[in-house]
């Protein structure tokens, strides 16, 4: 076995991987190269160049492409540019748009994975005889009894495995992570060691087609005219103040309210698109402990059942995972499931995923449909 799990020589072995013009994949590549495998790069453009020609540290577009151009030409390899402009606009970037207008909170990340790069460019490096596609993400691929699992990153603070939570079973067993079990502090050094064009890059810290980290300004050039302004309520119905459109607001938000003079902090606790209202209340009202997610995926073979399986699950990419139940909501068949969380949460926002572990393996996911409160007295504990 080679050290991707071939049984056969790295020569003998075609590895594309998805060069989206940073540090990780780039390193990613010249790992693989370095060992000896037939490495085929490939770099989607995602999203209109004019909107990344100025942007430096995002990926897909503009400058990126020719970083990724570039680190290919300095290790050998093949290199080719997709157009998957169309397909990411239809999969993501308008997804994205309902979303926000939808009183949710969306991560277009998970969706990114979820089809274009682990459905569509998993099946052109199929169609080019490839043994797998290696991405330059930070978790760990396993073997276990039953297939491929997949792991949380060794390097906690780097783990990137809740933006791939949809990742089908077959889609694993094709997929490649280098980087999983390396800190990210190895990472740069293998940049400069390698002598990478990209060695000093700085790392993507926004949405890839949102520029200066301005969603609403892209929801409204996307939906003109569907953003509405309306009124900030209190949990009685009392008009605190106005606001220019839901899309400025999610779960959770305590700053930027726009409603100062009142006694306490007030956070929002839920968004109305229908009626356009923002409604916030005190910290309390935020509590939930009952989460009601769909499209949930499976990379486990441990039944769900309707009397649950105890995990943790993380309800946001920056928070820590929290103790809780996952049940089957529906059928055997359905993609339905609830958890019940331990002890109540916070800012749990729809849009957001909910992602099930069990210690470092990642047992699967889905998207947070709602969520509710079954235990009040606890709620009042914690406040």
């Amino acid at each position: 076995m080679n050290s991707l799990g071939f049984d056969k020589a790295p020569g003998d072995t075609r590895i594309v991987v998805a060069m989206s013009g940073g540090v990780d994949s780039s390193v990613t590549a010249a790992l693989l190269h370095e060992a000896g495998y037939e490495v085929i790069g490939i770099t989607l453009q995602l999203y209109d160049h004019g909107m990344a020609v100025e942007r430096k540290g995002a990926c897909c577009a503009g400058q990126d492409i020719y970083d990724a151009r570039q680190v290919a030409d300095s290790l050998g390899i093949p290199h080719y540019v997709l157009d998957y402009e169309s397909r990411f606009r239809q999969s993501v970037i308008d997804e994205f748009a309902d979303s926000y207008l939808n009183g949710e909170t969306p991560i277009p990340c998970v969706r990114c994975n979820q089809t274009v790069k682990f459905r569509d460019l998993l099946q052109t490096a199929s169609d080019l005889g490839a043994d797998a596609l290696a991405t330059g993400h930070y978790v760990q691929r396993k073997e276990g009894e039953n297939g491929a699992e997949m792991h949380r990153a060794v390097d906690r603070s780097r783990d990137q495995s809740y933006f791939l939570f949809a990742t089908t079973q077959e889609q694993l067993e094709f997929l490649r992570f280098p980087l999983g079990d390396l800190p990210k502090s190895e990472t740069r050094a293998m940049a400069e060691r390698f002598s990478l064009p990209v060695a000093e890059k700085p790392d993507s810290q926004d949405i890839c087609f949102v520029p200066n980290g301005s969603y609403a300004r892209v929801v409204e050039k996307l939906r003109p005219g569907s953003v509405e302004s309306g009124e900030i309520v209190d949990l009685d119905g009392r008009v605190l103040g106005q606001h220019n459109g839901i899309i400025h607001y999610t779960v959770g938000q305590r700053r930027g309210l726009g409603i100062g003079g009142l006694e306490g902090p007030l956070y929002v606790v839920r968004l109305e698109p229908e009626t356009h209202r923002v409604v916030v209340g005190p910290k309390a009202a935020l509590a939930r402990d009952l989460v009601h997610v769909r499209e949930a995926n499976w990379l486990s073979s441990v039944p769900v059942g309707n009397e649950g399986l105890a995990v943790e699950v993380k309800l946001r990419s920056a928070q820590e995972a929290v103790t809780g139940r996952v049940r089957q909501a529906g059928t055997a068949d359905d993609t339905r499931c609830e958890v019940w969380l331990d002890s109540p949460q916070y800012g749990i926002s729809p849009g957001q995923a909910a992602v099930f572990y069990q210690g470092d393996r990642v047992l699967g996911g889905g998207w947070i449909d709602a969520a509710e409160l079954r235990n009040l007295e606890a709620a009042r504990q914690v406040a």
